[in-house]
């Protein structure tokens, strides 16, 4: 690995003074390298931080990987770490108008990482740095402590999708107090919603209630509905009692910061070295969590501006075909699956347009004739700033829910497809199961990441509580197990986790309406399951 040559660093500052002049915006400075397919194979299970603490799954990835690569030999164009300076990473045979293309790609993903408000907490330090200091860190301790060191790491690891990182962007956001609400907002919140799960209806009606007195009297309405509250719920203000206590409760906080905070087994004197194992996985986990919820957008983003910039460039004439066969191969459309480089950068063009054309208003939404709607046109002009305010303000769910629409679908002619068994070719087919925005929404929207949900509390008996908020998606029971033991070991003793389970049972059916052959449907029950591990031994029990 060496630096990319004094040319093509020429190159790229050409590059950078284009985008500069579109209006991207990113630090001057950069780190540009030529690397081996070999490298590659070794960085991509650090995800490309070289200085990333060693482990022995990252190993076993190489070994795995080396091994795809003899069957399938590829070569990536590149790849690009948000650090200060950013550092990028190219294949050692790519030409410069190839390089051209890249490096415009890798200038949007830049401009991305330094502007979208979910990467703001990565903003003020030097990633690559601080990964090198943990590394130190965690090799001497493991000339002093052994395999223990890796103990605590896999345990850490177990649960590093469950990092409060909303709560850390909060602290950016300027709202100190966010984790801390008032009993007004306790009450609708937590209270109606968690504590006496009340219908939509009865939830609608409270609501309603109180606009009722703000209406009548707004300066004492908060004082009179809470008091009428407290009038009804005997148990209303104990409960907001303990919520506003904050830690000891788990009330806004991540399993890691719960377990680092208030574990007597790791806060013993001879067990604190564990906390600073634990606190490398942590940050390394926040400092990844907006790149997974920011797939589409990201890649999108780069795309757009990849191809944007490269027909304004006026370096590359007579390679517009060898541009086109490779941009196809990136951003192409598949007609069964996802490609986040395709679905992102169609989606910027087209709100783009529709700014452009005035689209992006309540006068376009009321239009229903389909001709009125494909001819209005306003000349608004403002596409350019819009994408860059979506650029800036949202992330991969934003992005999908606000402005994948039918249109959009039609436009490109999207389906979600199914896939069925021919069972006289013994083969799977696939058909075109709906071209319904709202289905093809729900499909992208399914396959985005989503961590779970668990609430923490504490027992008399010295037990850490897990609640898993259900939210239509169950745990996968193959890591329960191990996640269990990890977290049993760094609290020092029993752990209980609640949780949703689906069970199975036959619908009941008129006599008569199956034929023999045919099997009776099923039936999707959920059911609440406690999970406890104790002495390293889990047991299970249903408490529906």
């Amino acid at each position: 690995m060496e630096l990319i040559s004094q040319h093509a660093k020429k190159i790229m500052e050409g590059c950078k003074e284009r985008a500069w002049q579109h209006g991207l915006r990113f630090q001057e400075e950069s780190l540009e390298y030529i690397v081996t397919n070999r490298d590659l194979l070794e960085l991509s299970p650090k995800n490309m931080i070289p200085t990333l603490y060693d482990y022995w799954v990252q190993d076993v990835e190489v070994l795995k990987e080396k091994g795809r690569y003899e069957l399938y030999p590829g070569n990536p164009y590149e790849t690009v770490i948000n650090t200060r300076p950013a550092i990028s990473f190219y294949n050692d045979n790519n030409p410069d108008w190839l390089n051209v293309m890249i490096f415009y790609h890798v200038i949007g993903h830049i401009d991305f990482f330094q502007n979208n408000l979910y990467f703001r907490h990565t903003w003020d330090y030097d990633f690559s740095s601080r990964a090198l200091s943990d590394k130190r860190m965690i090799a001497k301790l493991r000339s002093e402590k052994g395999r223990w060191v890796d103990y605590v790491i896999e345990f850490a690891r177990a649960i590093d999708n469950l990092v409060g990182y909303h709560q850390l962007l909060s602290r950016f956001s300027g709202l100190k107090n966010l984790q801390k609400k008032s009993r007004l907002d306790f009450y609708f919140d937590i209270f109606l919603q968690r504590n006496k799960k009340v219908s939509v209806a009865s939830y609608v009606k409270e609501i309603e209630r109180y606009n009722g007195l703000v209406k009548e009297n707004p300066a004492e309405a908060e004082y009179r509905f809470i008091e009428s509250v407290q009038t009804k719920n005997a148990e209303f203000e104990s409960l907001y009692g303990k919520y506003a206590q904050g830690k000891k409760s788990g009330a806004g906080q991540d399993i890691f910061e719960f377990l680092m905070e208030n574990s007597e087994f790791l806060n013993k004197e001879n067990n604190r070295w564990m906390l600073m194992v634990m606190e490398a996985v942590r940050t390394t986990s926040l400092y990844f969590q907006p790149q997974i919820r920011t797939k589409i957008l990201n890649e999108g983003w780069a795309s757009y501006w990849h191809e944007e910039l490269f027909f304004n460039d006026d370096r590359i004439n007579g390679h517009e075909i060898n541009f086109a066969i490779v941009n196809a191969k990136v951003t192409a459309m598949p007609r069964v699956g996802l490609n986040p480089y395709a679905l992102g950068m169609r989606l910027f063009a087209y709100i783009e347009e529709l700014a452009n054309k005035g689209k992006i208003s309540r006068a376009f939404q009321y239009l229903q004739d389909r001709e009125m709607r494909q001819r209005f046109d306003d000349k608004a002009g403002s596409g350019r700033d819009l994408i860059f305010h979506v650029r800036e303000n949202c992330s991969d769910s934003m992005f999908i829910n606000s402005f994948l629409d039918q249109d959009f679908v039609d436009l490109h002619r999207l389906f979600v497809s199914g896939k069925r068994l021919n069972k006289e070719r013994m083969t799977w087919q696939y058909y075109v199961k709906s071209r319904d925005a709202g289905e093809y929404k729900q499909m992208v929207l399914d396959s985005l990441y989503h961590p779970p949900s668990v609430e923490i509390a504490t027992g008399e008996d010295n037990g850490l509580y897990l609640n898993h908020v259900f939210e239509g998606k169950p745990l996968v029971k193959d890591y329960i197990k191990g996640t269990l033991l990890g977290i049993e070991y760094l609290w020092g003793g029993p752990v209980f986790l609640d949780t949703s389970e689906a069970v199975l049972r036959n619908a009941t059916l008129p006599a008569g309406s199956l034929q023999k052959a045919e099997k009776p449907p099923q039936e999707v029950e959920w059911r609440r399951m406690r999970y406890r591990m104790k002495d390293r031994t889990l047991s299970r029990k249903d408490i529906s």
